[in-house]
């Protein structure tokens, strides 16, 4: 029944995206786009749709081995005679057999940072891994309040739609990029013909237009994952237990308000936790930490 929401979701998302792209589509061709474009316009737009959600799921599939490689996660043997390691598969493993989801891989890294991810192309494949200064500074319960909201995000299938959604993003940046490009190089016909058929001209524009798109783009991104990550915050409570979730926030909060944690590589690089105010706070990726205790709180169907 899991798999069948998900597939649902998914093909739902896909058909609302593919009825979004062709109503681009057909509007472009009513302002005259698509004709000035010739029979190039459906090749690019579909090249452009799949070029973008390949990449992101080409991404996806290697996000697990990417943050073994890169952040160093050493897989936990299930089997470990270490107390403390043992002790956190085993939550864990608890945990995803509540959420009801296939066991996930456990690993640890090295690092000072109260940290904690997961990862994966499928529940099946996944991975959840926890920083050493994550299980040196936070207690048992707090730990285990994290581990729910992790193993949530698995559960959710968010990496699947995160995926998703960066690839229909990514489609849209590929596409508009190159029509921006194409109608500002229209405009200069009249006055310069050489300079609008030069391949040079036209790579600097498609440039300049990716990377002006793909940043407002980061804004729906940033978005979707402040709203999953309270998504995620409730299902840790309903794990875990409410006031083990709310006191694995307030450990963050008390930990990355502590002088050598304020500027802390880790919390900038996974948004661990958000600040109210300022334009920026809209490209962070997690709700303000106070925002989030707020509404597990208040919660009353936890």
């Amino acid at each position: 029944m899991r798999q069948l929401q998900m597939f649902k979701r998914i093909g739902l998302f896909l058909l609302v995206n593919l009825l979004v792209m062709v109503t681009i589509g057909v509007v472009l061709r009513v302002l005259g786009v698509g004709t000035r474009l010739g029979s190039h316009y459906s090749s690019l737009l579909i090249f452009c749709f799949f070029w973008g959600m390949g990449g992101a799921f080409i991404s996806l599939a290697l996000s697990r081995f990417m943050a073994k490689m890169f952040m160093g996660v050493q897989v936990i043997d299930p089997h470990t005679s270490d107390p403390a390691l043992a002790n956190l598969v085993q939550t864990v493993h608890d945990l995803a057999r509540k959420a009801d989801i296939p066991l996930p891989e456990v690993g640890i890294y090295q690092s000072d940072d109260v940290n904690a991810f997961a990862t994966g192309p499928t529940r099946s494949r996944s991975l959840v891994a926890v920083s050493t200064g994550l299980m040196n500074r936070m207690g048992s319960r707090e730990v285990e309040g994290v581990l729910g909201h992790e193993i949530t995000h698995i559960a959710n299938g968010d990496m699947v739609t995160m995926t998703l959604l960066q690839g229909v993003i990514n489609a849209f940046v590929l596409f508009f990029a190159r029509i921006a490009a194409f109608a500002l190089t229209q405009s200069m016909r009249s006055q310069d013909d050489e300079r609008r058929g030069s391949p040079f001209l036209q790579y600097i524009l498609v440039s300049v237009f990716e990377v002006l798109f793909s940043f407002l783009g980061m804004f729906v991104v940033a978005a979707f994952s402040r709203w999953r990550e309270f998504r995620a915050d409730a299902g840790g409570a309903r794990l875990a237990g409410k006031y083990e979730m709310i006191g694995a926030l307030r450990a963050l909060q008390r930990l990355h308000g502590e002088p050598d944690s304020t500027d802390s590589s880790a919390f900038q690089a996974f948004k661990i936790s958000g600040k109210k105010g300022g334009f920026l706070s809209l490209l962070a990726t997690h709700p303000p930490l106070e925002e989030r205790i707020g509404r597990l709180e208040s919660s009353h169907q936890i």
